[in-house]
């Protein structure tokens, strides 16, 4: 095929990619040329996902207690279980042949991320960003077999899924619903990335799909470099300006010609360091009030991942937890209200000292009951049982259908 032939010309598309694809308004946002996070490019070097606090409790380094329990505490919730069981599908399809013959694709890069990014958001995606893969994102070993992983695809597509304000308003931070809500996150936003890298790949280039049961990279870096928020004080959990901490991503590597976005500056930095709320809050004090430290070469705020990771897998009130998603001032639905302060926020440094306090004046750390609609179940031994800590509603519903069964 000749080159005009494998090429379709730009000109004849560029009136249909003037608007902008993003639902939220990120091109208000601004961009600068690097991360908020200061990163010694050279001196990052790379992790395997061994190392990772989930993979730690499951070899026994947090106690035999926590190993045992790391093998339930996403399964022992019903809900939680099911979008596991899903997650666990989409890992064998991370990846697959690619066509011999390239499609005729357009010419300019612009054009092409555009493209990428409105099939993302027809995949229903909330956010999507596109950076240069980092070396230093991708993982040295994966933690199924343990072997080196060789990745060179040159870009990074990130797809944010959002874990739904409307159960985050109404859970307490770390009951039942918890890890439903992030699974929900991973496993749809796996969907979206294995479907999207497939197309790619059935248009000529190498692609290959990263989600929580398949990763080959490591996530935070790529969203920073990707536009798609900043570091945050919650460990190394990256906040966009939108959803908060309230997301979970998957990842895209391919070799597809893409244009990138640049990273975002929306204060955080400056926030993070005023706001200390999700310090406050953290069940375990897993989280810091103090500064930041140098670590790999990267500036962050430390968090003690064996007290988090405990709490998370040995939570017995509870299936995982997200209390610091649950008290995160940005953690706030898309309306114009809540728009407008994130937008004082990000623009006004003297409104940021009082956004902490005036979001717990209103309250928005406690759960609002009246929203709640999941079951509080937990999993003993293969029986659905209620749990000793769960809502004064359901016990209710329980005594009625309890009291209606013997009347019958």
């Amino acid at each position: 095929m000749s080159k005009s032939r494998s090429r379709v010309n730009s000109s004849q598309y560029r009136g249909k990619y003037k608007s902008i694809p993003d639902p939220f308004p990120v091109h208000k946002l601004k961009r600068v040329d690097r991360p908020t996070t200061r990163i010694k490019d050279y001196e990052v070097q790379r992790v395997s996902e061994l190392d990772g606090g989930f993979q730690r409790a499951n070899r026994g380094e947090f106690g035999s207690v926590i190993q045992k329990e790391y093998d339930r505490f996403v399964e022992k919730h019903p809900l939680s279980d099911s979008l596991l069981d899903m997650s666990k599908i989409l890992a064998s399809a991370v990846d697959g042949p690619i066509r011999t013959e390239k499609a005729p694709l357009l010419d300019d890069p612009h054009l092409l991320s555009n493209h990428v990014k409105e099939v993302a958001y027809f995949l229903r995606a909330d956010l999507v960003g596109i950076c240069e893969l980092p070396p230093y994102a991708v993982f040295t070993h994966d933690r199924w077999k343990n072997e080196p992983i060789e990745l060179k695809h040159k870009y990074a597509i990130g797809i944010l899924i959002d874990q739904d304000w409307k159960t985050a308003r109404a859970f307490n931070g770390s009951d039942w619903i918890s890890n439903s809500m992030s699974f929900l996150g991973y496993s749809t936003s796996g969907f979206i990335a294995c479907i999207l890298a497939n197309y790619i790949r059935k248009l000529g280039f190498p692609a290959r799909a990263h989600h929580a049961t398949n990763y080959q990279v490591v996530v935070p870096p790529i969203l920073l470099w990707a536009g798609l928020g900043e570091m945050s004080r919650i460990g190394d959990t990256v906040l966009n300006p939108f959803l908060g901490p309230r997301f979970k991503a998957a990842i895209v590597t391919t070799d597809l010609p893409l244009a990138i976005d640049k990273p975002i500056d929306f204060g955080l930095q400056d926030f993070c360091q005023k706001c200390k709320k999700c310090a406050e809050y953290c069940p375990t004090q897993a989280l810091s009030y103090g500064n930041k430290v140098w670590h790999n070469g990267y500036e962050k705020w430390p968090v003690d991942i064996a007290r988090c990771t405990k709490n998370r897998v040995g939570n017995h009130k509870g299936s995982g937890c997200g209390t610091c998603i649950k008290v995160c001032p940005w953690n706030k639905p898309n309306t114009r209200i809540h728009n407008f302060v994130g937008w004082t926020m990000r623009k006004i440094p003297f409104a940021r000292r009082f956004a902490a306090w005036g979001d717990e004046v209103l309250g928005y750390s406690k759960p609002k009951s009246k929203w709640k609609w999941w079951f509080d179940l937990e999993d003993v031994d293969g029986t659905l049982t209620i749990p000793k800590y769960t809502s004064k509603k359901l016990k209710k519903y329980k005594r009625r259908q309890t009291k209606k069964n013997k009347d019958e």
